[in-house]
């Protein structure tokens, strides 16, 4: 079945196939149907093609700073605005970004729960808000925080922004789509985040949310390395703030 679903050329559908099968038989164990789990030795990877990685295009490290300098005098919508300063700060995924609801958002605990059914994977994401990126959300909320969306569509609050709103106004910046994309901050802040060589290198994969193949250890490990991911991102954003101001920046250092 999952070999037929992968020559029509659904990868994901067919990934999910293969685990739909284990759950199920997982179940037939546990309810006495069956003593053995035939899916639990068989590994996607071992029958399905994997997909080919993408290299979404970013700016090089040292046009980092003008990048940022362009992005807080965005001149385009005050949300548009804000989402470019949010997912510089968090390296979120942009669909993660456009559709959030200020429903997942903690600013007290500085903390945004993004529920699993947004995410990739399908676990629940926490992302620890720096200082900085719950100042975004506080001057945001003044101007969208009656609706549901952070990031609302111009033409209706009801849905959110278009999948294409922020690589828009970075082609509005100057930015070509060989130049740089929204996620291009995602492989921008893995890349100098594991340079620097001062955060565990697992703790920067979770917080980018990277799939788990364990799906069992996923769903249990959703907050896992979240301490040190909190001093992370607090340093990251410390650390962007110093480029966009053009100061002398040391590298990231841990705080507390």
């Amino acid at each position: 079945m999952a070999k037929k679903i992968e020559a029509r050329g659904a990868l994901d559908i067919a990934k999910r196939a293969l685990q739909t099968c284990g759950q199920i038989f997982r179940y037939a164990i546990a309810l006495g149907y069956v003593q053995h789990n035939p899916a639990a030795a068989i590994k996607p990877s071992d029958v399905l093609k994997s997909r080919r990685k993408e290299n979404y295009p970013r700016v090089e490290p040292n046009e980092l700073p003008e990048l940022l300098r362009k992005m807080a005098v965005y001149d385009g919508s005050p949300h548009t605005r804000a989402a470019l300063q949010l997912i510089a700060l968090t390296f979120v995924r942009t669909s993660e970004l456009i559709h959030a609801t200020w429903d997942e958002f903690d600013l007290d605990a500085a903390e945004w729960r993004i529920p699993a059914e947004r995410m990739k994977a399908r676990v629940l994401h926490i992302v620890p808000l720096s200082r900085q990126a719950v100042a975004n959300l506080r001057d945001l909320h003044p101007v969208t925080g009656e609706g549901k969306f952070l990031f609302p569509s111009v033409r209706s609050t009801v849905r959110p922004m278009s999948d294409n709103t922020l690589n828009a106004a970075l082609r509005r910046l100057g930015y070509t789509t060989n130049d740089m994309t929204a996620h291009g901050f995602r492989s921008m802040a893995s890349t100098l985040l594991n340079e620097q060589g001062c955060w565990n290198r697992d703790a920067i994969e979770r917080q980018l949310a990277h799939g788990e193949r364990d799906e069992v250890r996923a769903a249990y490990n959703y907050a896992e390395y979240l301490p040190e991911r909190r001093r992370m991102m607090q340093a990251w954003a410390d650390y962007i703030d110093g480029l966009r101001a053009g100061a002398n920046v040391i590298p990231i250092k841990r705080v507390g």
